[in-house]
């Protein structure tokens, strides 16, 4: 360590001591003085808080496209949509540095390769930095449009991405890289986008008798609780539509996804006259029949690398 290192850290010690006491010195000194990781694999960067990814993990893949598989020959191989795969890159991808980092596409190739059903969308040169928040491990929908025109181009249905309006809902959103460690970093700023495409939609939430719910495109309740990131169709649900009658197409799609398909699934809503979310940590893939009519539509699994290598949740 070079004096200069010494002097600043010194001078960092003093300051967080006089404000913040010894539980920021705590974390303070894990993730940023002396540039070690929380037992949880969080370090910071500048002002983003993000977890480490260094190491595939080839039995979590596997797991995951082994369920992948029970889903298409279950549900999806007589159907006749077409399937496509794309692995959402976690925001350790564009703050590594020197440390090692996954390759998403290798990721991709992994899964595909044992379930061969699926055609993979690249999202690693349209996703950046700027697409996630600061202090949270999810992505900001109101950086999205870029990333759901390019689905949508993959897919083979037109949207525009025109006349969305952003909509603040708080400038104090901790996210939950922020809550678990106490450092002074500014909360990020929570906001969704409202637009024509939305007008008319209609959101049904389904509970685990199949019976069906009226719910919301933005949940405001939720977001008031302890995952403001709820805001987003009420956050984690097993099974929910969005139907909108005004889309480009009556085509329909099938998005099994995590929380990150949450706040993507609406800028979809101008292509698809239905998308019928599931999420398969809440809906177990053997009960998929029972709750969805499959008849060809289109179908996107969309799951952020850091589930997918660590999948044990997907069934």
């Amino acid at each position: 360590m070079t004096g200069k290192r010494i002097c600043l850290t010194a001078l960092t010690l003093v300051t967080v001591l006089l404000l913040g006491g010894w539980t920021s010195l705590s974390s303070l000194t894990a993730l940023e003085v002396f540039d070690r990781q929380e037992p949880d694999g969080v370090y910071r960067v500048g002002d983003h808080l993000v977890k480490a990814e260094s190491r595939l993990e080839p039995a979590m893949l596997a797991h995951a496209a082994g369920v992948f598989r029970s889903v298409y020959d279950a549900c999806l191989a007589e159907s006749g949509g077409k399937i496509w795969l794309a692995v959402i890159p976690g925001k350790h991808a564009f703050l590594a540095g020197d440390r090692p980092s996954l390759d998403y596409w290798e990721m991709a190739d992994a899964i595909t390769a044992q379930a061969p059903f699926l055609e993979a969308i690249d999202l690693t040169g349209v996703v950046t930095l700027e697409n996630y928040y600061r202090t949270d491990v999810h992505w900001r929908q109101e950086e999205l449009l870029p990333v759901a025109r390019h689905l949508a181009s993959a897919m083979g249905v037109p949207l525009t991405g025109e006349g969305w309006a952003v909509q603040t809902f708080t400038e104090d959103f901790r996210g939950s890289y922020l809550k678990d460690h106490d450092l002074s970093i500014p909360p990020d700023t929570l906001c969704y986008l409202t637009g024509p495409a939305l007008e008319g939609c209609t959101v049904t939430c389904y509970d685990l008798m199949g019976r069906p719910q009226p719910g919301v495109v933005y949940d405001k309740s939720k977001a008031n609780g302890q995952n403001p990131y709820d805001l987003y169709l009420s956050g984690p649900q097993g099974l929910m539509t969005l139907e909108n009658p005004g889309a480009a197409t009556d085509r329909e799609l099938i998005l099994f996804r995590d929380s990150f398909g949450s706040s993507l699934a609406p800028l979809l809503a101008e292509s698809y006259a239905k998308i019928t979310l599931v999420d398969l940590r809440y809906l177990p893939s053997y009960l998929l029949g029972d709750y969805v009519d499959f008849h060809g539509q289109d179908v996107l699994f969309l799951y952020s690398s850091l589930l997918l290598n660590n999948s044990l949740a997907l069934r």
